[in-house]
């Protein structure tokens, strides 16, 4: 028997369904999917500069490109995305990254290979938004934060890139050899996997008897006519370009530039750190990168009970603390283990900071999620950027661990200013925003 008001054991996900679960499975995939490719061009990067005849400071030039092609394929996907939906957003965008990734191993000099990075970058741009825009479609059907274990795959995706990379150089395979089997593989995920993407959502406010609002006056329920039909749809085919960005997705955006730009210091700059500041060896002052980010992805698979717990205000204004101290005890530092350590909570506190702000963007509003999203990402995407930019001239003038407080007080803005997190009261009058799963006390569907 079972009581009113109390379910048995297991009920609680029958409400969820298995069409979003298999979305869910799909969206971790496309998730790992999109680490492996970006992993496996990164592990390949001597091989390529090597054989497009290519010194490092024009590699670092023709890099640029690579991000202006991923920021402009953010900013023409979001709304692409909202228009015609992540369903077939997706698989076009996984398809054209995974194509692209292959043109680098085959270029042979510094113009074919730029040509080669900015396609590369512009379909990472494109999958970056999409799959992020429909990861947060699937946190709204689960009631429950789960867009941080979707990051966390990335890296995981990473790591699978780093372990195959590793294994086909060992065995003398070519760049263009390994590439092209990666993308070969690319394709088929992206096959198997695009039918299990959810369908888009109806449009926020669209009146549609029998779907949000009741039947009309003059109209048996459940009947429509032919304005009605037509009224509907061009609620859902609605532009998000006719509609400003508001000023709250910027202030998202600002702060996934400073965190990603903070992101990008560990990147770029930890283990040069361990080695130039603490005269640590090669082999020890590697650990200082792989501290950051066995950090980040555990924390990434954890921040959605965190968040589910206690909301994303919270996560981010502690993380952000939490990642301030932890650089600050890096810059600090006298002594190797310790700087482990500092970067270690450093990946810890910047887990999940990034993936609340997509998601945030996302519940926005849900007729703009792909363009918020696109707004929000390549803002973060240009401070990951700016990091190598930024700090490499502030060493001529401070040491390199000094140069890390800038971070850390970008760190400290972002805990202070972690309160726009929070979702925006729903006003009757306005073009719907719907709820917030992430909401502190959202049932664990």
């Amino acid at each position: 028997m079972e009581k009113s008001g109390i379910k048995k054991p297991g009920t609680a996900k029958t409400g969820i369904g298995r069409p979003l679960r298999a979305a869910r499975l799909a969206t971790f995939g496309f998730f790992t999917l999109n680490g492996f490719v970006l992993g496996t061009w990164v592990v390949h990067i001597p091989v390529v500069e090597h054989r497009a005849g290519v010194s490092h400071a024009v590699l670092g030039w023709l890099l640029l490109l690579l991000g202006g092609g991923a920021f402009a394929g953010m900013q023409l996907v979001g709304p692409l995305t909202d228009r015609f939906g992540a369903r077939k957003a997706v698989p076009a965008s996984a398809a054209l990254c995974v194509l692209a990734v292959v043109l680098p191993g085959l270029a042979d000099n510094a113009w074919t290979l730029g040509a080669a990075l900015l396609l590369l970058g512009f379909g990472n741009g494109c999958l970056d938004v999409s799959m992020n825009t429909h990861a947060v479609q699937v946190e709204r059907g689960y009631k429950r934060p789960v867009m941080s274990a979707f990051h966390a795959f990335f890296s995981v995706g990473g790591v699978l890139a780093a372990l195959v990379g590793a294994r086909t150089l060992s065995w003398g395979w070519s760049a263009a050899t390994t590439l092209a089997l990666v993308s070969a593989f690319g394709l088929v995920v992206t096959v198997l996997a695009a039918p299990a993407l959810l369908r888009p959502e109806p449009a926020a406010g669209d009146g549609t008897p029998g779907r949000d609002a009741p039947a009309g006056p003059d109209k048996a329920p459940g009947q429509d006519t032919a304005s009605d039909t037509a009224r509907a749809g061009q609620a859902r085919r609605a532009p998000a370009a006719r509609r400003r960005t508001p000023p709250r997705i910027w202030a998202l955006a600002a702060l996934a530039l400073m965190l990603m730009l903070s992101e990008g210091v560990a990147n770029d700059w930890s283990v040069l750190a361990m080695r130039d500041v603490l005269d640590a060896p090669a082999a020890t002052a590697a650990f200082a990168y792989g501290a950051f980010s066995t950090a980040m992805t555990a924390g990434r698979l954890l921040t959605d009970r965190v968040a589910a717990r206690f909301g994303p205000v919270a996560v981010v204004r502690y993380g952000a603390a939490l990642g301030a101290i932890g650089l600050t005890a890096v810059a600090l530092s006298p002594w190797i283990p310790l700087a482990l350590a500092g970067w270690t909570v450093f990946g810890i506190g910047l887990s999940g900071c990034v993936p609340q702000l997509f998601s945030a963007a996302g519940h926005a509003d849900q007729d703009t999620a792909g363009t918020n999203v696109s707004r929000v990402a390549g803002l973060g995407y240009l401070g990951m950027l700016a990091g190598p930019a930024v700090i490499g001239p502030l060493t001529h003038f401070i040491p390199l661990n000094i140069t890390f407080l800038l971070p850390v007080a970008f760190c400290v803005i972002a805990a202070v200013m972690s309160r726009i997190l929070a979702p925006a009261p729903a006003s009757g009058g306005d073009h719907a925003s719907g709820s917030d799963p992430r909401e502190v006390g959202a049932p664990a569907v």
